[in-house]
């Protein structure tokens, strides 16, 4: 992979060690994008009445979206077959990504059974549209997964609850910094995924709330 580099001829990585280095470990390892989207699924259900009575639907939301692919991906890293459960290896995210897709599709099928909140089946398909796309560029190129949940889920929560929630747009770069510095993105790749998480999977989900609830 082709790392960016400063003016100087230096990688973020080169330029940053120590505690800052164990800082970027911590901020990816916090907001890795199965603990984002299963935090965004259970707030999913605040826009509509009877919240938090409502949150066990996220819970159940969570379970198929974030829970059992982030499962497989475990299974898959003991058995050698991913190299770690980020998906670091461009090639192995596709396969990774499409049972990631068939769950979550498993789940909203669930909540629909159920009776679910239209508010949760507004957040899933939102994120199966995102998981759709992720996993057809994965196959050639190594868009930053955790830059386009966190802006997805960022962005979200400003729509749903007001500006009071605009500091949170801060996580953004931060998170990004941290893929830059562990060397897991370029640039571009940080840049593209916060763009098509915080434009795109969320124009999608404000679209969707406005035609289903």
């Amino acid at each position: 992979m082709t790392e960016q580099k400063t003016e100087a001829g230096h990688t973020p990585a080169q330029l940053v060690s120590g505690p800052w280095r164990t800082f970027a470990r911590v901020l990816t390892e916090v907001f890795q994008p199965p603990a984002v989207v299963l935090v965004l699924l259970l707030i999913s259900p605040a826009i509509e009445p009877g919240f938090p009575g409502t949150i066990w639907f996220g819970l159940l939301g969570a379970f198929f979206v974030c829970v059992l692919p982030l499962a497989y991906v475990l299974l898959m890293v003991k058995l050698g077959r991913i190299t770690d459960h980020h998906v670091s290896d461009r090639r192995q995210r596709p396969a990774a990504l499409l049972v990631a897709l068939l769950s979550v599709v498993a789940g909203l099928l669930v909540l629909q059974l159920l009776g679910g909140p239209v508010s949760v089946s507004v957040m899933i398909i939102a994120l199966i549209g995102g998981i759709a796309v992720l996993a057809v560029v994965s196959a050639f190129w190594k868009m930053s997964g955790h830059a386009s949940a966190l802006a997805a889920a960022v962005v979200i929560t400003i729509l749903m609850f007001g500006p009071l929630w605009l500091p949170l747009l801060v996580l953004v770069p931060a998170v990004g910094w941290s893929r830059l510095v562990l060397r897991a993105h370029t640039l571009g790749q940080v840049i593209a995924g916060s763009l098509f998480g915080g434009v795109v999977i969320a124009g999608l989900w404000w679209l969707l709330r406005e035609l289903m609830l």
